[in-house]
């Protein structure tokens, strides 16, 4: 294997300390970068780009929810001979108009590096450590997606595969769309935690509760208008059609989502109620 490092962006967040985890795991030379690495790095701040980027061989790339891939940052990843990277997409972007990561799926492409794209489904994970977690807490659900199957996708299978297509070979300019084992509707996904924690989980699928959810948090009406119109789309779209890309490219099956809400349950992440009980 090559001693060349790895650039992992994002590296203490949800997406990228689990990639560099599986980096290690397969001992590969890895470059940790976030605002709080080592390694600084900083989207804002371009001091940093340079000093991540420098000597690495391969690079894991994503940027927080809102924040753009800046096409400047990849030129410069190109510039210095980054040969292969791996972007972090998602699902369904020219369906709902994502813009953001339209963009940077095109800034790779057109870079001149080696590229992978991972287009990922909706991440098990947003209900402990991201934007579902304290609809969970509170025990009530609002997405407008009514009964449309999803392909919840655990972030350690997402992971996994990252970690096997950077330091793998077959990979450049494949795109790969990954989902869990199961297309499941909100309202079961909300069942699976409310049985498995044994708190009260209502789920709401409709506009009307979603505008009423944000609302009451202050968020803008113009804001979240677009994205209803997002859902919109994606509910016409229908059921996620299931890929098998995780179980090909890892040789095991995908975790479920009951496995992942009963191993996050077991570890602490969200406090029992007084007097519930559930079913691992």
């Amino acid at each position: 294997m090559s001693t060349t490092p790895i650039l992992v962006l994002g590296a203490t967040g949800s997406a990228g300390r689990r990639v560099a985890a599986h980096l290690r795991a397969l001992a590969a030379p890895i470059r940790p970068a976030s605002r709080r690495s080592a390694t600084r790095f900083d989207w804002n701040d371009r001091s940093t780009w340079e000093p991540a980027l420098q000597g690495v061989g391969r690079m894991f790339l994503m940027a927080p929810d809102g924040v753009p891939v800046d096409p400047d940052f990849v030129a410069l990843a190109a510039d210095l001979r980054v040969e292969h990277i791996v972007l972090l997409s998602s699902r369904a972007i020219e369906t709902i108009g994502d813009q953001r990561l339209l963009r940077a799926e095109e800034a790779v492409k057109k870079s001149g590096c080696a590229w992978t794209i991972l287009r990922a489904d909706w991440f098990d994970q947003n209900f402990d450590e991201g934007p579902f977690r304290q609809a969970v807490l509170a025990g009530e659900l609002a997405v407008p997606l009514g009964d449309c199957r999803q392909g919840f996708v655990d972030l350690e299978d997402v992971a996994a595969v990252a970690a096997r297509t950077l330091t793998g070979s077959g990979h450049t300019g494949r795109c790969y769309e990954l989902t869990g084992p199961q297309a499941l509707t909100f309202a079961e996904v909300c069942a699976v935690i409310q049985d498995v924690t044994g708190r009260p989980m209502r789920f709401h699928g409709g506009e009307d509760a979603y505008r009423a959810a944000h609302a009451s948090v202050g968020r803008s009406g113009a804001s979240v208008e677009r994205e209803i119109t997002a859902y919109a789309a994606l509910r016409a779209l229908g059921d996620t059609e299931l890929s098998d890309a995780v179980p090909r490219l890892l040789g095991r099956p995908a975790r479920t989502f009951r496995r992942y809400a009963a191993e996050a349950a077991a570890h602490g992440s969200w406090p029992p109620t007084p007097g519930a009980t559930g079913t691992p």
